[in-house]
């Protein structure tokens, strides 16, 4: 087995919650992840939830994951001192993360062309919620503003209620994953080239991308999708059409097509249902092969919907989705944090693994990396770090002795 496929370079990530994921996946690809903290820890370790609810800067369980497989140090990098210290990390380091607000680190002294004059060849990824440039490039955010910018929310929700986002944080995530990936490009490109670069990702370009599906209809169809809560609009002629069924224990995805791909499964339902009892006259006689899905009434929508209804009631999605599975029908369970944890198949690839927390005295699951490669394995080794964690060992690499972080620590740079 061969080593991690980024083992031996190193990143100093100076991100919040907006890019931690981004450091995440370069540790996981075995880059060594420095998280640089302000002394006394980041803002971020208050964002909960936390571990036995208890609210502490050393129990954030947001923190914990997305900052797993990363060394810690603290630094005051505003400082005469500390923006010395860093500039000696950044000679021996390959990229630089960072999610501050534009122009934050000229002002301090650090940005690009600082940066790239003592590293030429150091990769800069900047996060933010709109990019370095532009008139909104300043503006503050939050994720729902993020999530109403890149325009997913007026997607999202009832059509007689206002816009929602989804329940946890997401724009951030999706800038982070993006960012990863643009790193990744921006080092291969140093890799034949010798030459480091400026990478500004923006949040909202990023997230816009969950919203591309969306433009094909108006391409293809002439329609602009609208919010429908559990139904859809767009296949037919602006109908609603159901797509989250309830079910005995909680919920099942369904869609009802049209064409040869909805026949299929359409029919094969009407059988089932046929079994057990649960299909009239009224189902019995659609004729799905010639149905016309772009001409159907909302009235005859609903009824045909009130019977699969029905029918999906009298089971629960395991049971709907093992017998789907055997009649290949498309019939998915919309799983439950309970049902991933539980999942057969995430078990099956051990993507679950158990992560020890000495300090707190436990082992918690946690997840492991998303990829698998067979000569070049990704792995998560460590836990996150603690405040100042890795301060002495991390230093030393840089010749400080302990008498010198004492001293560094007394006059708070570290």
């Amino acid at each position: 087995m061969g080593h991690a496929p980024l083992e031996g370079f190193r990143a100093l990530d100076l991100t919040d919650e907006r890019g931690f994921l981004c450091g995440r996946i370069l540790a996981d690809l075995g880059v060594d992840v420095i998280k640089v903290e302000p002394p006394g820890g980041d803002s971020s370790r208050r964002i909960g939830p936390f571990f036995r609810d208890l609210p502490e800067p050393e129990k954030s369980l947001f923190w914990f994951v997305y900052n797993a497989n990363k060394r810690g140090i603290t630094l005051r990098m505003e400082s005469a001192d500390g923006r010395e210290i860093f500039e000696n990390l950044l000679r021996g380091s390959h990229f630089v993360l960072e999610s501050f607000p534009p122009g934050y680190l000229d002002s301090i002294g650090l940005g690009y062309e600082e940066l790239s004059r003592v590293n030429p060849t150091v990769i800069l990824t900047s996060i933010t919620p709109f990019g370095q440039t532009g008139p909104h490039s300043r503006h503050k955010t939050s994720d729902i503003v993020e999530m109403a910018a890149c325009g997913l929310m007026v997607l999202c929700g009832d059509p007689d209620r206002p816009p929602v986002r989804i329940s946890f944080p997401q724009a951030c995530l999706h800038g982070a994953a993006e960012a990863a990936a643009q790193t990744m490009i921006a080092h291969y490109y140093r890799e034949i080239s010798g030459l480091g670069q400026w990478v500004d990702v923006s949040i909202q370009q990023a997230a816009m991308l969950s919203t591309f599906n969306s433009f094909w209809f108006w391409e293809l169809e002439g329609v602009n999708l609208k919010r429908a809560g559990a139904w859809r609009t767009g296949l037919t002629s602006g109908v609603l059409q159901r797509q989250i069924w309830p079910c005995k224990d909680g919920y099942v995805n369904m869609p009802i097509y049209g064409g040869l791909l909805g026949t299929r499964t359409n029919r094969l339902l009407v059988e089932w249902m046929e079994r057990e009892g649960m299909a009239d006259d009224f189902v019995r006689a659609i004729d799905w092969e010639n149905l016309d899905m772009g001409r159907l009434s909302q009235e005859i929508w609903n009824q045909i919907e009130e019977r699969m209804e029905r029918f999906f009631m009298t089971h629960t999605k395991e049971e709907l989705y093992l017998q789907a599975l055997k009649m290949n029908i498309m019939i998915y369970p919309v799983s439950t944090p309970k049902d991933i944890a539980e999942n057969e198949q995430l078990e099956h690839r051990q993507f679950w693994m158990e992560m020890e927390h000495p300090e707190l005295g436990v082992t918690l699951p946690f997840p492991g990396p998303v990829v698998r490669a067979s000569l070049t394995p990704m792995a998560v080794k460590r836990r996150a770090p603690l405040i100042g964690e890795h301060n002495e060992e991390v230093y030393t690499e840089l010749g400080f002795s302990r008498q010198d972080l004492v001293l560094l620590k007394e006059t708070g740079v570290i």
